[in-house]
């Protein structure tokens, strides 16, 4: 049976409302390549109607309703979000699966942790309180010093198409966790279950204007959003490029970012590995999710030793995964998200053959699928450093792979990156582990394994993959504010300056 993608509005103010230019954009599907609906585009007239909802939402009441509330309210909401998404997981699976073109078992898998993220998000909102006025111990007995931590005010949330619910939810929550009013705005290339979390939140009765939604594209919506005077913070995650302009853009009014940018991740292989076990997670760090993830270890550094075997056996695991329609039973690899990413791809992979390096396996399109944006698992060997392939994100289940000798040549083929998000070892010497997780420049290190996250654990980079920590502790602490309240306690005057005679 075809699954209906249901038509929406932008959320504004906890309403559905037709953009105010009244454009839509067509969703296609990426297995198929037909337009299968729509969704509103969103533009800088759009955007004042939602920062407008948000300040109204944090002031409401005295921010009784929402930012002042306590900790144990806004919880509420955040578990009744989690149920609801629980409760649709099928049809959110299913529709992030024809919108993005992942296989439906790993669409599951994202909503469990997008239904995961907020039951821990609201954990987390309850702890705030505990932690109000927690005082500072000072060295002078006259005063006395406690700390409150306060919403960051109004947030605006740029995410990619990748994993559209989930890297939404990684923002969301932990803002509403904090009492922040946000403003989201997903990629124009997968947006529709976006819209239905919009429909979660209506559901659940969350308060007007604390969540709006606008779907849209970058320049028209996002750009605006990022440059608004009254929007407090912007979280990005996304292109270094994009990056980089939004940071232009908010340091005009010295507002605070989190961005989450690009990589070009190692995973140093050791030759005392057992092969199979090494082969199957390197496959996973790059193929999973169709090689579209910031975190991707995109570049395989292979001891000398066991390079000819591992490639073999590696070559042997990839022809065994399945390519097909994501809503196929056991796929494991889908199309990739647009016409627009195919080509780009596939330029990548010409560009290596043309500058000398060995396309060892796939680097093009399955002969049997002769629709959609599909391109086969993809090794490039004989590769060098100062090749394009080496260099520069794919996106894509593209696999380099270079040859090391010794432990110092392998980190600084690793380290030989302007990124730093993430790097994987898979060595069974855990010591040696231990060392090159210490020298690996990167803000996740993945030992004997490749691409676990956690919504507990610290997610973000360093050098050009970004800065600033999503999920954890560190995902609240990104949309709060820390005030410092200090009382003079002493009956004695101050005495600093000489007293007025007293008449």
């Amino acid at each position: 049976m075809a699954i209906q993608i249901p038509t929406r509005l932008l959320f504004i103010d906890g309403e559905w409302r037709e953009p105010v230019l009244k454009k839509r954009i067509p969703i296609i599907n990426p297995a198929s390549e037909e337009i299968i609906g729509s969704v509103p585009a969103a533009t800088a007239e759009d955007v004042e109607l939602a920062v407008e909802a948000a300040r109204r939402a944090l002031a409401r009441n005295k921010g009784r309703d929402w930012a002042s509330a306590s900790g144990a309210v806004r919880a509420k909401y955040l578990r009744a979000i989690a149920a609801k998404i629980t409760e649709r997981k099928s049809e959110l699976a299913k529709l992030e699966a024809i919108d993005c073109g992942k296989p439906l078992d790993e669409a599951a898998w994202d909503v469990d942790d997008v239904a995961g993220c907020f039951e821990y998000y609201a954990d987390l909102a309850e702890g705030l309180d505990a932690q109000q006025k927690a005082s500072i111990s000072l060295p002078m007995e006259q005063f006395k010093s406690h700390v409150l931590k306060e919403p960051i005010g109004v947030v605006g949330l740029i995410t990619p198409w990748n994993y559209p619910l989930l890297m939404a939810t990684w923002k969301v929550a932990p803002a509403l966790a904090a009492g922040c009013a946000a403003i989201l705005k997903p990629s124009e290339l997968a947006s529709v279950t976006c819209l239905e979390l919009a429909a979660v939140c209506r559901e659940v009765g969350l308060p007007p204007g604390v969540l709006n939604i606008l779907t849209g594209l970058g320049h028209e919506a996002g750009a605006p959003l990022a440059s608004h005077p009254h929007v407090d913070k912007i979280a990005f995650t996304g292109s270094t490029i994009t990056g980089s302009k939004i940071m232009t853009a908010a340091a005009q009014l010295v507002k605070p970012v989190s961005l989450e940018l690009g990589g070009k991740s190692p995973i140093v292989v050791f030759d005392d590995v057992d092969i199979d076990k090494a082969a199957e997670w390197t496959a996973f760090g790059i193929f999973w999710t169709n090689g579209q993830i910031c975190s991707a270890t995109s570049r395989l550094i292979i001891h000398e030793n066991i390079a000819a075997e591992f490639l073999d056996r590696l070559v042997k695991w990839i022809k065994n995964i399945k390519i097909s329609d994501p809503l196929e039973e056991g796929c494991r690899l889908g199309p990739v998200v647009s016409g627009g990413q195919y080509e780009k791809i596939l330029k990548f992979i010409s560009t290596a053959k043309s500058e000398g390096a060995t396309v060892l396996s796939g680097g093009a399109r399955p002969e049997h699928l002769k629709k959609g944006f599909f391109i086969e698992p993809t090794i490039i060997t004989d590769v060098t450093t100062s090749m394009q392939i080496w260099r520069e994100e794919v996106f894509g289940p593209v696999l380099c792979v270079k040859t090391f000798s010794s432990e110092d040549e392998a980190l600084e083929l690793a380290n030989d990156t302007q990124y730093g998000l993430g790097a994987a070892v898979i060595s069974k010497d855990l010591e040696r582990c231990e060392r090159i997780s210490k020298a690996l420049q990167a803000g996740i290190v993945w030992i004997n394994c490749s691409q676990p996250c956690f919504c507990q654990a610290p997610w973000g980079g360093n050098k050009r993959s970004g800065f600033g920590r999503e999920l954890g502790k560190w995902g609240l602490d990104n949309y709060l504010s820390v005030k410092q309240v200090t009382q003079y306690v002493s009956d004695e005057p101050w005495g600093w300056y000489k007293s007025p005679s007293k008449l």
